[in-house]
């Protein structure tokens, strides 16, 4: 096989590669063939936790779609049962994560209880499931947000779950099965399928919301619930009144700690007047106003450095600094994270339980004006006309709206500092509900978090004695006060390094490409082994380049358009790579009309290898394959059109013409 061959054969299995990792279909959770509704197939695995891989069964229950219909379609979700240590287990352990539209299936922490219990983990309807809820409608349109809590941005959302609920009822799925209390059923499924007679419940954030309607629902097969950073009926809605208590209750902290109140005399109004004076653009940079102070309400949900850079000490320096680099750094994070944050389709469809509560608060007037305003919340529901009008109810939703009493020993923990759940939310209206209900409110801690990273031995501690034998104690927690030294890695520094990044990773193919075109036209070429090295290191700084080339465009030109987008990443690396593999390929010596099919070969070849390598993987590893589909048929084009070429040259008619240097550097056989 001659070189030439070996060359044209690896770049067609690089594109064909590439091709089937666009067309392979998604690795999706099937329902067995002649499964009843609650069958349930289990065989051995292992999970990975914080302490390492242990043992475990992994399997698939088959439910209804909707109980309701007769007639529905089965679905199947994914279970995973960690097996207790010890040698007589109590009462298993169900987590439920919260979300909405997140993974149950991620669960590190299940090493800190598997001592003496089972932990399992039942995927999601609508997330984890051989149905899955998502909205590219919606992600797409947050991604391409000239702001993402602007009026025009939330009436676009809301069309976008409009055009999602109408797509996927198109297809068939039933939207209004995909509620809480069918979940419940789902995890009630799982409990009788795995043969426990009752189970505990562990769950967090908009889980607990699960963990509550678990317990009306199904009272008997409850031992024990523990529910962390408790989000009661109607409060998917952020109340700024709570959320400004809690900047108080931050001020208070800071004026004892000798860094913070070295910054300013009262932390709450300097957070509100930096807030309001967001500047509107970092040179010639614009920023994002309503992304600034939805991405300060998420930084403030946890203060440990396990959650930095997003957490209250950088988001808190951030606002203290006011300078308009931490705040492009903050608007720019928004773009980039919350558009692909959930599944959007599941996230309406469990959301929806609370929408009476999220149409009283915008009847009531929303925002009465307070420090971050209405942004998060709008960002959350749309705004007043937002998905909570568009999308299906589920009728399973109206009875637990409100809180109802329940018998089930429970145990509410928080912190008292957690602007999503506020600790005395659960105090005074969920506890007062609970037979048999306790309470522990950590001091200083955020949302859930700040519970697992402090002091792991103490959260161990506290659920494993309560789910044995009903005893709380919370003692090995101690106080964490709030660090509100700013970090090294602050909202400046990021601003800095993204920008310093962009701006060098351009130059750098600039020079590049100009160092090579400069070349090829003063010495007629590069020598065949440098041109073969060329076009095979050249493509990623040079792909990955002319994408930062775009991204700094964009940022500046057209910020509403998605960085990570196929309009940004295929044509700027295709460009790029096809005039780095021209200018290393083109020779003096070749007749005019081969060098300009030469140069429109090569870059048509990579704008279409671009177009194949995008969709072959998700987030940055595409611009990998982006970058690799560009080079490979960039490539493949020029060794095509030197094997054509070589032919012509060959033939009787044509002997005199010069010998050809092929695309890779070396003289045809």
């Amino acid at each position: 096989m001659t070189k030439r061959a070996v060359a044209l054969a690896v770049t067609g299995i690089l594109l064909l590669a590439l091709a089937y990792l666009n067309l392979r279909p998604a690795a999706t959770l099937a329902v067995p063939a002649g499964a009843r509704p609650g069958s349930l197939t289990m065989q051995p695995c292992d999970y990975d936790t914080e302490a390492g891989s242990v043992p475990a069964d992994c399997g698939t229950l088959v439910v209804p779609e909707n109980r309701h219909d007769p007639a529905t379609d089965l679905i199947a979700l994914p279970v995973i049962r960690i097996r207790a240590g010890g040698p007589s287990p109590g009462e298993p352990i169900f987590r439920l994560n919260g979300g909405p539209g997140a993974t149950n299936l991620k669960f590190p922490q299940a090493s800190r209880l598997t001592g003496n219990h089972d932990v399992v983990l039942v995927g999601y309807r609508g997330v984890d499931g051989s149905r899955r809820l998502d909205c590219p409608e919606v992600t797409e349109t947050l991604q391409s947000s000239a702001d993402l809590a602007g009026a025009e941005s939330l009436r676009a959302a809301t069309r976008a779950f409009r055009a999602c609920a109408s797509r996927l009822t198109g297809d068939g799925v039933d939207l209004t099965g995909y509620s809480i209390a069918q979940r419940v059923d789902d995890l009630e499924a799982a409990r009788a399928a795995l043969g426990y007679p009752r189970i505990n419940l562990l769950s967090t954030s908009a889980g607990t919301r699960t963990a509550m309607i678990y317990s009306w629902r199904y009272p008997r097969s409850l031992f024990r619930s523990a529910m962390i950073s408790v989000n009661p009926p109607g409060h998917f809605v952020w109340d700024p009144r709570i959320t400004d208590r809690q900047f108080a209750r931050y001020a208070e902290l800071c004026r004892a700690d000798a860094g913070c109140s070295a910054r300013t005399d009262d932390l709450a109004a300097s957070m509100r007047t930096a807030a309001a004076e967001v500047p509107g653009r970092w040179g010639p940079l614009p920023i994002k106003a309503g992304n600034v102070r939805i991405a300060g309400m998420y930084g403030m949900f946890q203060n440990g450095p396990d959650s930095a850079p997003l957490n209250a000490p950088t988001l808190i320096d951030a606002y203290l600094r006011g300078d308009a680099g931490s705040f492009w750094a903050l608007s720019t994070l928004g773009d980039l994270v919350l558009p692909g944050s959930f599944v959007w389709g599941e996230f309406a469809s469990f959301g929806m339980i609370d929408a009476p509560a999220a149409q009283r608060y915008y009847d009531a007037g929303g925002d009465p004006g307070s420090t971050l305003g209405n942004a998060a919340t709008d960002l959350l529901w749309g705004g007043p006309a937002g998905f909570h009008r568009v999308w299906p109810d589920s009728p399973d939703n109206a009875e637990y709206r409100t809180v109802r009493t329940s018998d089930v020993e429970t145990l509410l923990v928080g912190g008292t500092v957690d602007f999503s759940t506020p600790a005395d939310l659960a105090t005074t209206e969920l506890l007062p509900a609970l037979s048999r209900g306790k309470q522990v409110i950590l001091p200083e801690l955020g949302h859930t978090g700040d519970f697992w990273e402090h002091r792991p031995e103490a959260s161990r501690h506290l659920l494993t004695t309560f789910f044995d034998d009903g005893t709380v104690d919370a003692s090995r927690f101690g106080t964490r006060a709030v660090d509100f030294t700013p970090a090294p890695l602050s909202m400046a520094a990021i601003g800095r390094i993204v920008l310093g990044v962009a701006t060098g990773g351009a130059l750098l193919a600039v020079l590049l490409l100009v160092a090579m075109a400069r070349h090829a036209r003063r010495r007629g070429g590069f020598r065949r082994r440098t041109g073969v090295w060329l076009r095979v290191l050249t493509p990623l700084p040079l792909g990955v380049g002319g994408w930062l080339l775009a991204v700094l465009l964009v940022w500046q030109i057209r910020p509403q358009v998605f960085v990570g987008s196929a309009a940004v990443a295929m044509p700027s690396v295709g460009l790029a790579v096809g005039l780095g593999a021209y200018a290393a390929w083109t020779r003096r010596g070749r007749p005019a009309s081969i060098r300009h099919t030469g140069l429109a070969a090569a870059v048509g070849g990579a704008l279409l290898g671009a177009a194949l390598g995008y969709g072959a993987a998700p987030d940055l590893a595409g611009l990998l394959t982006t970058v690799v589909g560009a080079a490979a048929a960039a490539n493949l084009a020029l060794v095509s059109l030197d094997a054509l070429t070589g032919r012509i040259r060959r033939s009787p008619g044509n002997a005199a013409l010069d010998e050809p240097v092929t695309a890779l550097g070396w003289r045809p056989d």
